[in-house]
């Protein structure tokens, strides 16, 4: 089977992950969940209370940053964060954090390096056009803000995690406006990228139509 990579953009919450996990394991491909890759720096911000406005300290804490996938968890600096950097004060602060050109050059020069090889399936705000221009399937998933905030709550009551419903819509938008009017990468649909809207699609249907994007690559 040929190798490729798929990158797949699209707003907060709208189960790119998810979708992305189930692709990898459907045909094969490793996952790299980009998010959490900036959830993890902005977790590592807010725990010691890092200044990231002033550079040299940014610099000096992106120094310290280490991140490891194993299966589904996420490991900062050898500590299991995968709940943590979940949180909603977590999301609110990496859409912050990712404005910065410093953690997204490192980040993005992460990403670049581990891709070389291809067989990876990455997911994030820019990598259609920014991280994997060159990626053999692009896609853009999008739902209304209302179907990802009713699903971000089910999750966080799944995981125990605390979680108000209109607070979450409310952060949705909020980080939507953050995303796509950032300076430095905003989140846009890739012009050769392909849209699929989500929002009345069940997980097995999304998966369904990506899965007959990715086939007719390989």
């Amino acid at each position: 089977m040929k190798k490729i990579n798929v990158a797949i953009d699209g707003t907060s919450g709208v189960g790119k992950s998810t979708i992305s996990d189930l692709l990898a394991q459907k045909y094969n491909l490793l996952h790299l969940d980009t998010g959490a890759m900036y959830r993890c720096v902005a977790y590592y911000m807010h725990i010691y209370q890092i200044h990231y406005e002033n550079e040299n300290e940014l610099k000096e804490a992106l120094n310290q940053i280490q991140i490891r996938f194993s299966g589904k968890k996420v490991y900062l600096n050898g500590e299991d964060v995968s709940n943590e950097i979940r949180s909603n004060d977590v999301s609110m602060l990496t859409s912050k954090i990712s404005t910065y050109a410093l953690v997204r050059k490192k980040m993005v020069s992460l990403q670049q390096d581990i891709c070389k090889e291809k067989g990876y399936i990455v997911d994030g705000r820019d990598i259609c056009s920014t991280v994997l221009p060159d990626a053999e399937v692009k896609i853009y998933m999008s739902a209304t803000s209302e179907a990802r905030a009713q699903r971000r709550y089910k999750e966080y009551c799944d995981k125990r995690i605390e979680a108000n419903y209109d607070v979450i819509l409310k952060d949705i938008i909020q980080r939507d406006f953050q995303d796509s009017h950032r300076a430095i990468s905003p989140l846009k649909k890739a012009e050769d990228a392909i849209e699929v809207d989500t929002s009345n699609l069940s997980i097995e249907e999304v998966i369904e139509v990506l899965s007959k994007l990715i086939e007719e690559k390989l």
